[in-house]
């Protein structure tokens, strides 16, 4: 049993950052209805992929759930929504207040009728006066200061090449959303929650980066020197990269009496943490013209000797060959009719020993037959709405549950 076995969630999110966090909630074994408009999820069509509306990137954050389809423009789709509310712990959605209003799903009606509904609202600002702004991940890395984190790094404005505002929102919200199912538990009431991309994105970044800010006044700006230099950055060697840190004095004072240098190790500049990290840019510039002398493995095999934290620098090609990613098993491989084998990064936790398994993300509409039956629709109702374009089923299903294998 799954910790959140029994859970239902209704997530109308859509991209990466609501679906991420429904995807977080599925591994954890909550049933997530991924309610899609009848053009289906624009991630369906994002990266190569070996049938249509299964592309890579909608495979990378929609694995485990179902997928109803409806046409929300139309009165008898929203009317089997409010239907699938009834059954539903989980509210989930992406839309603008005015959308949601139109529809009657918005919170205060929805929260009246379901008191004990979790309603999460994935927002890119709470209100104020960026209320409304388009919230895309480039927008939010730039506006939280990522991009000046990159500047100060490197000399140019730039984004962090994975998107890092979508994917850290998509777990604020995942957790945001274990809480107030938690507060439930408790007090048998629902909650609002809303979880803003800007004001989370800004709460990641300064975790180290409000530095001397934290006092008043001030005691110094923004930002922690010893991850902004530019040498702070894999070392090269003499036929590759190693990822290697000393941290503690005595990890540094090994390290320069390894290259024959004990006397830095006494350096007013290097004796302590604290003046380090003021000196970081030095520090880092003499271990760099120290670590090139030799090859990678010469620096794993001489720190595993000196107890100094280091390994290769692993390629996002070869981590499915990862000796420990392998000994965990932490890929997974699903079988399916059409598309034969499909990999997937695994649940990167355990329960009780044991990692939640991954079913494949649903083809668009896979779902929709069955679950409007279990709704109570008759099957001449559900004809008509598919009849009519107000609901979508899939081609290629036979509406069966999804499947954990």
């Amino acid at each position: 049993m799954q910790p959140l076995q029994g859970i239902r969630v209704l997530d109308l999110s859509s991209v990466i950052f609501g679906p991420l966090a429904s995807q977080v909630l599925a591994d954890y074994g909550a049933e997530v209805i991924k309610v899609e408009p009848p053009e289906g999820d624009s991630t369906r069509h994002t990266g190569p992929g070996l049938e249509p509306g299964m592309a890579a990137m909608f495979m990378g954050a929609n694995r485990s759930k179902k997928s109803l389809v409806l046409d929300l423009k139309q009165a008898a789709a929203q009317q089997a929504l409010q239907t699938l509310v009834d059954s539903a712990d989980v509210f989930m959605h992406s839309m603008r207040p005015q959308k949601l209003a139109t529809l009657s799903i918005d919170p205060d009606t929805l929260r009246q009728r379901h008191p004990r509904l979790v309603y999460a609202s994935l927002l890119g600002f709470l209100p104020g006066p960026y209320s409304g702004r388009p919230a895309y991940d480039d927008v939010i890395q730039g506006m939280s200061g990522l991009a000046d984190l990159m500047e100060r790094q490197t000399g140019e404005a730039r984004y962090l090449p994975t998107i890092a505002a979508d994917k850290t929102c998509g777990h604020v919200a995942a957790h945001a959303i274990l809480a107030a199912l938690m507060q439930r538990e408790r007090t048998g009431e629902g909650a609002l929650v809303e979880i803003p991309m800007f004001e989370a994105m800004v709460g990641f970044n300064l975790v180290e980066h409000f530095y001397g800010q934290h006092f008043v006044p001030p005691l110094s700006g923004a930002g922690y020197p010893r991850v902004l230099v530019p040498w702070r950055r894999p070392y090269r060697t003499t036929n590759g990269y190693v990822a290697m840190m000393p941290y503690t004095t005595t990890h540094w004072q090994r390290f320069f009496a390894e290259v024959g240098r004990p006397d830095l190790a006494a350096d007013p500049r290097f004796a302590d943490i604290a003046q380090r990290t003021r000196h970081i840019a030095e520090l880092l510039e003499l271990a760099s013209g120290f670590v090139q002398q030799h090859s990678t493995a010469h620096w794993i095999a001489t720190c595993e000797r000196l107890e100094i934290p280091a390994a290769p620098v692993g390629r996002l090609d070869d981590l499915p060959q990862d000796p420990h990613l392998l000994a965990t098993g932490f890929f997974e491989s699903v079988q399916d009719p059409a598309m034969g084998e499909v990999r997937f990064p695994g649940v990167p936790v355990r329960f009780n020993g044991q990692r939640p398994p991954v079913a494949l993300p649903p083809r668009l509409g896979e779902h929709t037959r069955s679950l409007l039956l279990a709704t109570g629709l008759s099957t001449n109702q559900i004809a008509a709405m598919l009849g009519s374009g107000a609901a979508v089923t899939s081609s290629f299903s036979n509406d069966s549950d999804v499947s954990r294998s």
